[in-house]
């Protein structure tokens, strides 16, 4: 059945349905999703492959604009600014089709154009591109390979209240 989930009228459920078909994808391509508590966090979901991680933003559109697809890619506060996710994954309703896209291509814009049938489309790479998502982060390296640390008081071997009290009240302040 062509078009599943373009009847559902109310536009925060189209995108709880947008998001479980997401799932079940990722899930069938051998991704480990973890999702977010609440939804104050500017991506939809963490997706997990070899110890890598990626951010994922969900977004989907049934809006046709002069012959491909215009789909909104912002929050509720305007265009996405900083490093809010790695990835966008784009779901046009009528193509039942997903495109990933790396996120520097897409913050800081309120709305993208995606043309599946032309050749030479802006991100006619990121057609159905899971494979970025198993790839992580697009830093080299999102490992955490040494930690240090310094200490302003010396060690005691055993720390009273009144010791912690003491060292945060009389302990120097930076300017």
């Amino acid at each position: 059945m062509k078009n599943r989930g373009m009847e559902i009228a109310h536009p925060k459920l189209r995108g709880e349905w947008v998001e479980l078909n997401f799932m079940m994808r990722a899930i069938e391509l051998g991704l480990h999703l973890n999702k977010p508590w609440g939804e104050v966090m500017p991506y939809d979901f963490a997706i997990e492959h070899e110890g890598q991680f990626a951010r994922v933003q969900v977004k989907s559109t049934m809006f046709v604009d002069r012959g491909g697809y215009s789909c909104t890619v912002r929050g509720a506060d305007g265009p996405y600014e900083g490093d809010p996710f790695d990835y966008l994954a784009a779901y046009i309703f009528q193509e039942e089709m997903w495109y990933i896209i790396p996120a520097e291509l897409v913050v800081g814009q309120g709305s993208i154009a995606l043309y599946p049938k032309y050749r030479r489309s802006k991100y006619r790479e990121y057609k159905e591109a899971w494979h970025l998502l198993r790839a992580g982060r697009r830093e080299e390296s999102c490992r955490v390979d040494r930690i240090e640390a310094s200490a302003s008081v010396r060690p005691r071997e055993k720390w009273t209240m009144l010791d912690w009290l003491s060292w945060i009240w009389w302990r120097p302040r930076e300017l």
